[in-house]
């Protein structure tokens, strides 16, 4: 269903009882729909008694587009960064956060335990800093805090990552994707082939496939500088969840991030990549469960 948040049309899940327990807000990361948090971690987190809310961010799947800011240059907004000068982007993760706090206003949700995998971790730190009394608790999955010296990408993830389809049609954006999935996994909790693809397909098929928005949301991660020295502020129970062997955003990122945070568990998860399939998910949600009790109001 589509909600007016923060003045966009924003497209949401909402699943669960509305009960005791409170509300799990799930934000996604870069270019990725609601629909790539996987079914047994939401079902589990149903279980428990949460309502669980999914929504598309800003530029991707079935939320508000903002094609008409067009598309910045990568490369060169890259070679600013590295240098210490300003990335220009078409909307910040200020804009992103407001979105999502956007969305529980929308649902008439006050409070809520929020949870962001990759940029979607990003978004909910600066959910947690932009908004302390909405956040119950933080889970970062698979994030970063953004510090300047923290290692990036190995490279030929990042080539997989920067390369573009030479059309949209199903079978090759199938293919890219299919690479790119298995890039940023590992072989420690690998995909079977067929439900890799049932899943890939099921995003194509959707009809989210936009680059662009994807690159105005990369664009949003370079520009956020200042995060990592702000993160000292936040107040709410905070758990940070990484894998060992993540070739996208290593495992030093989650590592500074739960250094800055004060009181944050780290929990490294070992041979995890950066994807979310079964076997990781069932890694995940004893930590996770635990956190979301022990940060709950009496």
């Amino acid at each position: 269903m589509k909600v007016q948040a923060n003045g966009l049309a924003i497209e949401v899940e909402d699943t669960g009882p509305v009960g005791p327990a409170a509300p799990v807000l799930l934000v996604m990361g870069l270019g990725m729909q609601l629909i790539a948090w996987p079914d047994p971690l939401v079902e589990a987190l149903v279980q428990a008694g949460h309502r669980v809310v999914r929504f598309d961010n800003r530029d991707i799947g079935l939320s508000a587009g903002f094609d008409h800011l067009g598309t910045p240059n990568l490369l060169w907004e890259s070679l600013k960064m590295r240098v210490g000068l300003p990335v220009r982007a078409p909307y910040t993760l200020h804009d992103l956060a407001a979105d999502a706090l956007g969305v529980l206003d929308a649902l008439g949700i006050a409070r809520a335990h929020v949870v962001g995998a990759s940029m979607g971790g990003m978004i909910a730190q600066r959910m947690a800093l932009a908004a302390p009394q909405r956040v119950l608790t933080l889970t970062s999955i698979m994030s970063s805090s953004g510090a300047r010296h923290l290692p990036g990408p190995r490279p030929h993830v990042l080539q997989v990552m920067l390369s573009r389809p030479r059309d949209h049609s199903e079978s090759v954006l199938l293919a890219h994707y299919v690479r790119l999935f298995e890039a940023i996994g590992r072989p420690a909790y690998p995909s079977s082939h067929e439900e890799l693809r049932q899943r890939i397909l099921s995003s194509v098929r959707r009809g989210g496939y936009r680059p662009a928005g994807s690159t105005r949301q990369l664009a949003a991660v370079a520009a956020d500088t200042t995060r990592s020295q702000e993160l000292g502020r936040i107040a709410a129970p905070t758990l940070v969840l990484h894998g060992t062997d993540d070739p996208l955003v290593p495992v030093a990122c989650g590592e500074d991030t739960a250094r800055r945070i004060p009181g944050a568990r780290f929990v490294a998860v070992p041979g995890m990549g950066h994807d979310l399939p079964p076997a990781v998910v069932q890694h995940l949600l004893d930590p996770l469960l635990a956190h979301l009790r022990l940060g709950s109001p009496p």
